[in-house]
Formats: C-alpha cells, structure tokens, sequence
C-alpha cells in the first residue's frame, strides 16, 4: 500500500486523510486576511494551508502586466497596509504616481504586485503557523520561487495543474529532495507519466484535478482516482476540487483518496478570482466533519456479531438453527 511522510503525516492507504486548505490568492493582498484563512483552517482541522509563490517578472510578460484591468478598492487599500507594517510597498513609486493622477489607470501589472507575497509576509506567516501549529507550503511557479521557498524548508511543494509540463521547475523541486503534491488538472496521462518521471527520487501524491472554477459535477470524473491508483500503483492519490458544495470531496475519499485540497474564504463573495470557487466556514466544518465521520465508519472488513449488537440478537433472533 503506497505511503509517504510530509513533515510529521503519514500520508497514504489507511491512514487519516490528509486535507490541505488551499488558501491561494483569496487573502487579497492581505496578511490580516491571511492570518484569518489560516485560523480558520486551524479550527476545522486541516494538516496543511497553501499558498501561491511567483516571480512577477519571469511568470508573465511585460504586455501582459500592462493590460488595463479593474479590480476593487479594498486591494490598493491592503498594499497600502503592507507598505505601512513591512517598509515595502508592492506598487512602484512609477506605479503610485500613475495611479495618484487617475485611480481608475489599474493594471493587470498592479493586481499581480499586490497579490505577491514578499519576504518579510512570508516570514510574518511562517510565525504565525508555527504559533499554530499547522504546516504551510505554497506552489512555486518559477525556479526562483522554489529557491525562495526553501529559505523556509517548507515540508512539501505543491506542483498546480498549470505548471505539470514546466519541465525546469519540476527539476528544480525534484532537486529539494521534498514531498511533491502533484495536481493533474488539463493534462493527459502522459503528460502526467512525464511528470512523474521527472519528479523520480522524491515522494509523490497525484491528485485527481479538474481546472474549471468553480467546476461542473459532470466535469468531475471521479472515477479517475481509481484510473491514477491503476496507473500508478506505488503512489498515493488525492483529490483537489473545485466544484461547489463539500459532497463531492467526500465522495472522493469513498473512492479512495488519501489526500484532499479544497480553496477555502472567508465569503465567497468577497471580490477575487478564486472566491467562488473556494468553500466557505460552514461547507469547511461539514466537509471535514463529513471526511472523519467516514473514517470512523470505514472499519476493517472483518464480518464479526459486535458486543453492542449482542443485546439485540439475544432479543430479536427466534431461530438459531446454525
């Protein structure tokens, strides 16, 4: 039965599942918010939050950062925040002054800085979930991003679907030696093989993915938990979704997934890409309730007359003919 260690967690075949908040971007450029998503992930009982880590510059092109693009108040409100608390503003002093003539001239550019994590953020959440007690990751999108990381050894890199076929940043993280966390969203098998191949050395979990947000229950295909655990025998597999509600993810686990990712909010209408698309406080309780309610039902397959049922058989069973 495949098996890994991330951090202190065996992950794998009949061990507690192992659940991952997936808090991204829904922090909104905000360490506070931050520090909110991962309470939250505290109080209903998750092993691990993520987020994301890239280098503006190398993961999108100069015309892409200067395309026009709206986004609501409250994100130059948090940069402004940062720039107080930490001594660094993600906008520019070019950036500041373009924007102090005209607040509506935002740029994707601007978004992107503000939604970036820098050093000194970093180390105020590396604090504070260690204050918690719950592990952090993020998912590098560039090689820089994977050096960066390793400043904090974090205990696992999580790989997203979009960069499965980034064939140097799998080099990159397969060098750490770390736990990789795979999601095989918009990929074909093999593209996922190739992925894996790459990855050789260090422990792997695949997970099931589908990359539409928020996704369709007929998109789903759970069934290819089962195809991944076929396919690859000797690795764990897990699910990370999209889709609404928190059913789906349990159904997932029924099907034999050992490790499951969800994006959480604190609203899911808060403003941001990923919000409606991420569970929020409630459908967290009722989706690892849910997840742990199985485990204790799951039992071990032996067919045996409980003491609990004694009672009941001493009653209610009038023939005893064998």
């Amino acid at each position: 039965m495949p098996k890994i260690e991330i951090g202190d967690r065996v992950v794998g075949s009949g061990e507690p599942i192992f659940i991952i908040a997936e808090i991204g971007i829904n922090h909104n450029g905000s360490v506070a918010i931050a520090k909110q998503l991962i309470d939250l992930a505290v109080q209903n009982g998750f092993q691990a939050v993520k987020f994301q880590k890239r280098t503006i510059e190398t993961v999108y092109t100069a015309g892409e950062l200067a395309k026009p693009r709206a986004f609501d108040d409250s994100f130059l409100i948090h940069a402004g925040e940062r720039a107080e608390r930490y001594g660094k503003d993600p906008l520019s002093k070019e950036d500041r002054l373009r924007l102090a003539k005209d607040p509506t001239n935002t740029t994707n550019g601007d978004l992107k800085r503000i939604l970036e994590f820098g050093l000194a953020e970093y180390q105020d959440i590396n604090t504070y979930c260690k204050e918690k007690g719950i592990m952090w990751t993020a998912s590098p999108w560039d090689e820089a991003s994977v050096a960066f990381l390793e400043t904090f050894n974090v205990p696992f890199y999580k790989v997203g679907s979009a960069s499965l076929t980034d064939a140097g940043l799998l080099k990159a993280i397969q060098k750490t030696g770390k736990p990789v966390v795979l999601s095989t969203g918009m990929s074909t098998m093999e593209q996922v093989q190739r992925a894996v191949e790459l990855l050789k050395g260090n422990p792997i979990v695949l997970l099931h993915c589908v990359s539409t947000y928020p996704s369709k229950d007929e998109e789903l295909n759970l069934r290819m938990i089962e195809t991944l655990q076929k396919e690859f025998p000797t690795i764990p597999i897990g699910y990370s979704g999209h889709e609404n509600g928190s059913t789906l993810a349990v159904c997932a686990v029924a099907l034999g997934a050992c490790i499951v990712e969800r994006h959480i909010t604190l609203d899911r209408t808060m403003p941001g890409s990923d919000q409606a698309a991420s569970l929020e406080p409630f459908r967290l309780e009722l989706m690892v309730g849910n997840i742990r309610r199985f485990e204790r039902a799951l039992g071990d397959g032996v067919k045996r007359v409980l003491p609990t049922e004694q009672p009941i058989l001493e009653k209610l069973r009038r023939v005893k003919d064998f």
